[in-house]
């Protein structure tokens, strides 16, 4: 079963997919790294609609859905969230799922509105501190083109204010969570890959209940290179919500 519809939130409409069944599980809700779209979970979600239901949607200005006047932080995202999932009568607790940029709208999502959430899956997702602590160590050409992709949705600017606001965030969690890092990243050096797979360990102090797996043969986009570890992730965190 695969319903698409466009949901008034705000000033704009977004463009929503809900596809399965609830089967007395939580709802998936998916969440796309910076500039991506729902598009982004296409190796994986109708495997993952057989254990249950899943939505996957288009933020503000991405893929099918109109633009909002609203700033491009986090915070604001996770309000139209809210608000989105509100409006299509989903009801809690969700197991978030967030890709890159889309792991720091999940962990602030399940700070906000810690009792809508019974779990956590961070798909090599960004570290709060990524701005001071890693990107410094990477090479100029690569510092420059990570600066210039800020044109998509937010500028660099919204982009750093999203992860000060994780680092704002103090609310220890209880749910499990489950961090999944990527060991074969592109172009990085064995000391960036490993500098890497420490900042996400660090985020397993997020929750009392925490794990990190790391796919070893995964560049950034996991749920592509190793579609079978994220699946797996999500199957055992549905097995115990």
């Amino acid at each position: 079963m695969s319903k698409e519809t466009f949901i008034q939130v705000s000033d704009f409409k977004l463009f929503t997919k809900l596809i399965g069944k609830k089967n007395g599980k939580p709802t998936i809700v998916m969440e796309a790294g910076y500039g991506d779209y729902s598009k982004g979970w296409n190796s994986i979600v109708s495997e993952v609609a057989s254990l249950t239901e899943v939505l996957v949607y288009d933020r503000a200005g991405l893929g099918k859905s109109e633009s909002s006047s609203n700033p491009r932080t986090s915070l604001e995202m996770v309000k139209e969230l809210k608000e989105l999932l509100n409006k299509l009568t989903i009801t809690p607790p969700y197991l978030l799922v967030g890709h890159s940029f889309g792991g720091v709208n999940a962990r602030l999502y399940a700070s906000t509105y810690p009792d809508d959430v019974s779990g956590l899956i961070l798909v090599d997702s960004t570290p709060a501190d990524y701005r001071e602590r890693f990107l410094p160590t990477m090479s100029e050409v690569f510092q420059k083109a990570y600066d210039k992709q800020f044109i998509v949705e937010g500028n660099y600017d919204e982009f750093g204010e999203s992860l000060n606001q994780l680092k704002n965030c103090k609310v220890k969690l209880s749910v499990p969570l489950i961090v999944l890092s990527a060991g074969k990243k592109d172009h990085y050096s064995d000391e960036s890959q490993n500098l890497w797979n420490q900042l996400q360990e660090e985020i397993l102090q997020y929750s009392s209940n925490s794990e990190l797996i790391i796919a070893e043969n995964s560049a950034h986009y996991i749920q592509d290179d190793e579609p079978s570890i994220v699946i797996g992730a999500i199957n055992r965190l549905l097995e115990i919500s």
